[in-house]
């Protein structure tokens, strides 16, 4: 748009310019026809002097010639008007081809000046059409915002209840401690691998740019990226206090520790447990997957320790 205002301003430019110009070409054809009426009147007045007085006025200034110097006197003088009247001629000559280039001048001027118009009518109509691009791409941005917007407020409410489900299961858990622990006890040990065949870590624990929102977002767990059907483990013996489904976490299981120890693993394709089942470290408890909020193949592994997520780094090998 700063390119073609540009131009804009020069086509502005030559139009004031060539506008000038023509105005001035327009007061020197003016000035050049006046003068060549005033020229074109006289030489009629002078043409009709000659045509009515011309022989018998030169017959007159011979005829009483005295002697021969007056007479070469009176022929010099008759040559002056003679040569009086060719320079009249040529003027009139002169500023008849005037007025033609004025006029051709002033014809050309004009074709440049419609030209530098019609170029002004193009840039503009380019710039014109570059600002109701920008328009509807700032109104497919704003929509973007405000689908953006509600997209994180979901989000946020889906983890919102995620969490909300998981706080109700420990509390669950915490209403039966007594009995619970009297089964188990984190007795401090390192956990067994969850995904023995990931091929990578796709995302860590902590803050990042969430995949799908393109904001930062705290991450609660770890994920580790492998084929769909991929076995999952349970990282530590315990009692599985939850085998569901849920939006955002998919089908997931929650394993109970002790000591306010948790672990979750979320996203499975297939769930081989179930609540209430007691398993000890490297069961196959579900199958890698894709379910919930997810984008692709991955198991999420998570670690919470009384109430809190934690970094499941601390407790794997």
């Amino acid at each position: 748009m700063t390119e073609i205002q540009k131009k804009i301003d020069a086509l502005n430019d030559t139009i004031g310019q060539k506008e000038a110009e023509i105005k001035k070409t327009g007061e020197d054809l003016e000035e050049a026809e006046r003068t060549q009426e005033a020229q074109y009147d006289a030489m009629k007045k002078r043409i009709k002097f000659m045509y009515e007085r011309g022989d018998k006025l030169y017959f007159e200034l011979f005829a009483g010639t005295g002697s021969f110097s007056d007479m070469l006197n009176k022929a010099e003088y008759i040559e002056m008007i003679a040569s009086y009247d060719r320079k009249k001629l040529n003027e009139y000559v002169a500023t008849t081809e005037l007025i033609a280039l004025n006029k051709q001048a002033l014809e050309e001027e004009k074709e440049t000046l419609d030209l530098a118009k019609s170029n002004k009518e193009e840039e503009e109509g380019k710039m014109q059409t570059l600002i109701d691009a920008k328009g509807v791409e700032l109104n497919n941005v704003s929509t973007d915002i405000k689908s953006k917007e509600a997209a994180i407020a979901e989000y946020e409410a889906e983890i919102k209840a995620e969490n909300a489900t998981i706080a109700a299961l420990e509390k669950e858990v915490a209403a039966d401690e007594a009995a619970l622990n009297s089964r188990h006890k984190y007795d401090g040990g390192m956990f067994t691998f969850p995904c023995p065949n990931y091929s990578r870590v796709s995302d860590e624990f902590g803050m990042r740019i969430h995949p799908t929102l393109g904001i930062q977002k705290m991450h609660n767990g770890v994920d580790f990226a492998a084929p769909a059907g991929s076995a999952i483990l349970a990282a530590y013996a315990g009692t599985v206090v939850a085998a569901d489904y849920n939006g955002t976490m998919g089908n997931y299981i929650m394993i109970n520790h002790g000591d306010g120890l948790y672990t979750i693993y979320m996203h499975c394709s297939a769930l081989y447990v179930s609540k209430g089942q007691d398993v000890t470290a490297g069961t196959r408890i579900a199958a890698v997957g894709s379910t919930g909020r997810s984008t692709g193949n991955h198991l999420h592994f998570g670690v919470r320790l009384n109430g809190a997520y934690v970094s499941p780094w601390n407790y794997l090998k």
